[in-house]
């Protein structure tokens, strides 16, 4: 009888075998930044973008490039700039003299996973043109609409320490994003297996290592899987009191919207997915805490002098919640 109540009531097999398969195809190049690996394909697989950020040189953009490689779908590369205009990104009518009429040319936004490099680059005129295709999948142009294909995620890179030539994100476009990844400094160990790696081995010949290991309809698939991973009330009350106290917190004066709450549950599925798990527990929630809500939380001025970072403030408000058992 305990077997049947213990038993698996998803098999998630195939996509823990996936999973550690794309870690150790990247490993051959990225060193350590394991956790951030793991996020990454726990994003695609919750169906959320992904915002990667850290100082210049720490791989954010080949970590998200690699991740990209090891899934067989249409990947495309948008570096943004400050003279980047909207129909750079999205596309635009042209005249055609052979059907004299206006063709629409898909800009590199039409893609399953794109890559946009340096997202703080551009103003908020190009800003404004990822809004309605990052919520709802969808482009709208000269009043026609077109639908994006399945999966469409958004891998985005950002650097917190150059203020010239960079714009602020808006609060909205914040909030799409499913994860605020922090890629930190490598320790002296990885640091010397980075240089001794490099010294030794062609970049160009790591890269042509990688091949795909998941393809869209595995994605698509996989992603039904984690969709369907059951979820305890007492779970689910669980995180909507973590997201009702950042409303409440005094050193926050920006709470979490219900699409953190939705976002929480959905990256906590991904993770006990990925774990082989077809439920989630209090500590896969607590995992993805603060990657997905460091970027939706904003810290009022007099504790940002102190130097009070939002992820301090999460673990404070999580610590004062009895966890579920």
């Amino acid at each position: 009888m305990e077997d049947e109540i213990f038993e698996q009531r998803t098999d998630l097999g195939r996509l823990s075998a996936a999973v550690e398969q794309i870690k150790a195809t990247l490993a051959k190049i990225i060193v350590g930044q394991h956790d951030v690996i793991e996020l990454i394909i726990a994003g695609i697989l919750a169906d959320g973008h992904i915002l990667i950020e850290g100082v210049p040189g720490v791989a954010k953009t080949l970590t998200a490039k690699l991740v990209a490689k090891a899934i067989d779908a249409q990947y495309s590369r948008i570096q943004f700039t400050p003279d980047l205009m909207p129909s750079d990104v999205l596309g635009t009518s042209v005249f055609s003299p052979k059907t004299s009429e206006f063709e629409f040319r898909r800009g590199p936004i039409f893609g399953n996973i794109v890559l946009i490099d340096e997202i703080n680059r551009s103003p908020a005129k190009t800003q404004s043109a990822l809004f309605e295709v990052m919520e709802e999948r969808q482009v709208t142009i000269d009043g026609q609409t077109y639908k994006m294909q399945e999966p469409f995620i958004v891998l985005a890179t950002q650097n917190p320490v150059e203020q010239e030539g960079t714009y602020r994100l808006p609060e909205a476009q914040l909030d799409r994003f499913l994860f605020k990844i922090e890629i930190k400094y490598p320790t002296l160990e990885e640091e010397i297996s980075i240089i001794t790696q490099q010294h030794q081995q062609n970049p160009s010949d790591q890269l042509s290592q990688i091949a795909p290991v998941l393809s869209i309809q595995d994605v698509i698939a996989l992603r039904q899987q984690v969709k369907s991973l059951h979820v305890e009330p007492k779970l689910l009350e669980f995180v909507a009191k973590i997201i009702h106290e950042t409303r409440n917190n005094k050193s926050l004066y920006l709470g979490g919207s219900p699409r953190a709450s939705l976002a929480i549950i959905n990256a906590a599925k991904a993770i006990a997915a990925i774990k082989g798990r077809d439920f989630i527990t209090p500590d896969d929630i607590i995992l993805v805490a603060q990657p997905v809500l460091r970027h939706r939380i904003m810290i009022t001025p007099d504790k940002e002098m102190e130097g009070v970072t939002p992820d301090e403030v999460i673990t404070q408000i999580i610590q004062k919640i009895e966890v579920p058992r």
